[in-house]
């Protein structure tokens, strides 16, 4: 039966109702569901297992993932950061006990950096470091906040099964743990249920990139008589021997895993054997917790949505584990995007329209990161040979940071934005460019010194150094309505380098506008003329409003 043969769903029937249905309860779908939370936004979340996969996958997140967590309350005793100064390190070895061949450049061949001098040469690009927390320990922690905010209903052992929509929601269907179907009608579906995402697969929906790059067997295990070779600050070993070339990972926590090319079938006997050559000693004590088998592969949706369901994460895009941690940590971005412009539309401030910009910004993204994973050495050399459709363009890679922190958002979401502008900078060479995340800055707030990043959560901001703006904002206020909007009048030490102005491009006059994901949606780098006038229509385009008043 064809799409528009089959009967519409019955939205008026007695079926249960939810403004958001989100399927899937990994860190893309948790993170969906907590930002929905924060904005009061009621949700039923559906994961198929019955409790969280018992193995670490991720080991680490980024920076960015890291201020993204803190804007959604989680500080540092839930989610701490690696000690200052931490720095991922990577050697080529014979085996972990045996012959260290070299430390491996964490980026190389990547675009240098520009040299600084002065205050450029000491400035951060965040106030975190990341957080080396497995995934299987942040999922739980995630799960735990989700349970608290009290406006989201989380169902495990509940699997997808199909969905209808049409112009006024969408009738999901899910087996629940007895086997029986039932039907739950949603406004709005966010699929959030990995890279063999069945949502993605019901709506016909392909997938472009590399493809299955390789077929990954997974053994994780303890070993503690292992613990003084792990003292030198390396966590991950590539095991080059003539008859086993593998990866080893090295958790904090004392776990380990070793990754084995799936190219053959291993019983546990030679898993153990496997293990014990890897780490070069067969007396080792080893404890097998327990083995995973994967697709390391490279694919990206060919579109993000269709008609009121929307893919995040690993549903949208697959990208393999390499060093710049564009995989998870993406679907965090993901989720921490479209959350705001889903609760502004679901309250009725803002048009569907704005669910538009969702495609628009984050495709890009998972394209730039899916090409830079491989302009760099793990997988460089998957580059060459690969024609047909699939294929992408080969790629210098580019500063870590500018991938991170500096990738430019064009949509209808930013007004006005300036055309020629190139996919990526580092954020101080973007110096507040609309379409880009706000710069990290040291400034005092009624007195704190907190980082400019702190006040970007759930509210649109606006930022400057003149106090004028804070009765343009007041006047402003009052012409949009359920928009909250918040005026930070910025102050500086005089030894607080960089300046906030020159990070943000602004004269002390001008003023910023920054949406509730942190981005920048606008900016007059002077008081203009009108400005009442100016700074309510860029609200009225960036945020997609459908009254004010």
């Amino acid at each position: 039966m064809s799409n528009s043969e089959r009967p519409k769903p019955n939205m008026n029937s007695s079926a249960e109702r939810t403004p958001v249905v989100i399927i899937g309860a990994g860190l893309a779908g948790l993170t969906m569901a907590i930002a929905l939370g924060r904005h009061h936004i009621p949700a039923v979340l559906f994961e198929r297992r019955e409790a969280t996969l018992q193995h670490p996958r991720a080991d680490g997140f980024t920076p960015r993932t890291v201020e993204i967590l803190r804007a959604l309350g989680f500080e540092e005793d839930l989610v701490p950061e690696h000690e200052p100064g931490f720095q991922l390190r990577r050697a080529r070895v014979e085996s972990l006990t045996g012959k260290w061949f070299e430390e491996l450049a964490w980026n190389e061949g990547a675009k240098p950096t520009p040299a600084s001098t002065g205050a450029d040469a000491e400035y951060s690009a965040s106030p975190y470091s990341g957080a080396r927390v497995p995934q299987d320990i942040l999922e739980p922690i995630l799960l735990r906040r989700v349970e608290e905010l009290g406006t989201i209903d989380v169902r495990r052992h509940h699997e997808f099964v199909s969905l209808e929509q049409d112009d006024d929601g969408v009738a999901v269907s899910i087996k629940g743990p007895s086997g029986a179907t039932s039907t739950l009608h949603a406004d709005y579906v966010i699929a959030a249920d990995g890279h063999r995402s069945r949502v993605r697969e019901s709506l016909g929906i392909g997938r472009k990139g590399h493809g299955v790059v390789n077929s990954v067997k997974s053994v994780l295990f303890r070993a503690p008589e292992l613990a003084p070779y792990l003292q030198k600050g390396f966590t991950q070993f590539t095991i080059d021997q003539p008859d086993l070339k593998a990866f080893l990972i090295a958790y904090q926590d004392g776990r380990l895993v070793l990754h084995l090319p799936n190219n053959r079938e291993y019983d546990a006997e030679l898993l153990q054997s496997l293990v014990q050559k890897a780490v070069g000693s067969s007396d080792a004590k080893l404890e097998i917790l327990g083995t995973s088998q994967w697709d390391l592969s490279a694919l990206i949706a060919d579109r993000f949505c269709s008609g009121r369901v929307y893919l995040v994460g690993d549903a949208a895009h697959s990208l393999p584990p390499n060093r710049g941690g564009y995989g998870a940590n993406t679907g965090v971005a993901d989720a921490h995007n479209l959350a705001w412009k889903l609760a502004s539309v679901v309250r009725g401030v803002s048009d569907p329209v704005l669910l538009e910009t969702y495609e628009e910004e984050r495709a890009p993204v998972a394209w730039l990161r899916h090409d830079q994973i491989f302009a760099r050495s793990d997988f460089k050399t998957l580059q060459q040979g690969r024609g047909g459709d699939n294929a992408q363009l080969v790629q210098e890679a580019l500063d870590d940071e500018a991938v991170e922190f500096g990738q430019l958002y064009r949509s209808r979401g930013i007004p006005n934005q300036e055309t020629g502008l190139p996919d990526a900078r580092r954020p101080r060479e973007w110096a507040g460019q609309p379409g880009t995340r706000a710069p990290h800055v040291w400034i005092r707030v009624q007195g704190d010194r907190i980082s400019s990043l702190s006040l970007f959560q759930e509210a649109w901001v606006v930022l400057s150094e003149d106090p004028q703006w804070a009765g343009i904002v007041a006047q402003v206020r009052g012409k949009v309505n359920g928009l909250e909007l918040k005026f930070v009048g910025v102050e500086q030490d005089a030894d607080m380098d960089p300046r906030f102005g020159k990070l943000f491009g602004l004269a002390a006059s001008g003023c910023t506008l920054v949406r509730p994901d942190g981005y920048i949606a606008w900016r007059t780098r002077e008081l203009c003329e009108e400005p009442v006038a100016a700074l309510t229509q860029a609200l009225v385009s960036a945020a997609s409003l459908k009254d004010r008043q």
